[in-house]
């Protein structure tokens, strides 16, 4: 659940699926009805983040064990959790996050095989009891999700493609992962077409968002 006066609302999905515009739109959403918005990215959003965002994401260096993966990917998060997402919701700020934990059980749990215990456990540690009120999940199948992404690093974006890089069955997995999470909690993950054109999409999210009875503008 949420803390204080704010809300916390995160979104997930593969590579290229289209969850970074929909966050923005859903931003621009929540403002032009009053809302005070802090739009954030995992890994990311402090000094510590974005340093070691550096390294997860750069297909650059040396290979990267997939538990000091999860551990960096971790310590990323307590930083962002503790710096800026809690004093942001006991400001009641409505904080809107590019991944959050779900990612990484979906990354690291069901796409590198590590153990869901395991990575559950180190999820809980460094969000500190913090989840999403809501979770929009961008659905998209893997083969077309990495089509955008490499059309828009082809295009020059930042060179972040370590992901973008693994095996189309990684991917899968990483799909199947999250779907799998969503049929566990219906009730915070919802699923949303991503194969569809962007404006109806973001008007499927502001639907479930108004059916939530969620928003600055209600509490």
């Amino acid at each position: 659940m949420g803390e204080g006066k704010g809300l916390f609302i995160t979104f997930e999905g593969v590579e290229g699926c289209g969850k970074s515009t929909q966050m923005e739109l859903l931003k621009g959403w929540f403002e032009e009805r009053g809302g005070r918005v802090l739009a954030l990215r995992e890994p990311g959003g402090t000094g510590l983040g974005e340093k070691v965002r550096a390294i997860l994401l750069n297909p650059q260096g040396e290979v990267i064990d997939p538990f000091a993966e999860l551990f960096l990917y971790e310590a990323c998060r307590a930083q962002l959790v503790n710096n800026v997402i809690r004093p942001a919701l006991h400001k009641g700020l409505t904080v809107i996050c590019d991944r959050f934990t779900d990612s990484t059980l979906a990354y690291q749990g069901y796409g590198r095989g590590l153990d869901i215990g395991a990575v559950l456990s180190a999820n809980a540690l460094a969000a500190k009891g913090l989840t999403p009120r809501i979770t929009i999940l961008i659905d998209c199948d893997p083969e077309v999700g990495l089509r955008r992404a490499w059309k828009r690093i082809e295009a020059g974006a930042m060179g972040e493609d370590r992901f973008e890089r693994e095996d189309i069955s990684f991917h899968r997995r990483v799909r199947d992962g999250y779907l799998d999470m969503a049929k566990k909690e219906p009730g915070r993950i919802k699923v949303v077409d991503g194969s569809r054109e962007i404006p109806l999409i973001h008007k499927e999210i502001c639907d479930i968002i108004n059916s939530k009875r969620l928003g600055p503008y209600v509490i």
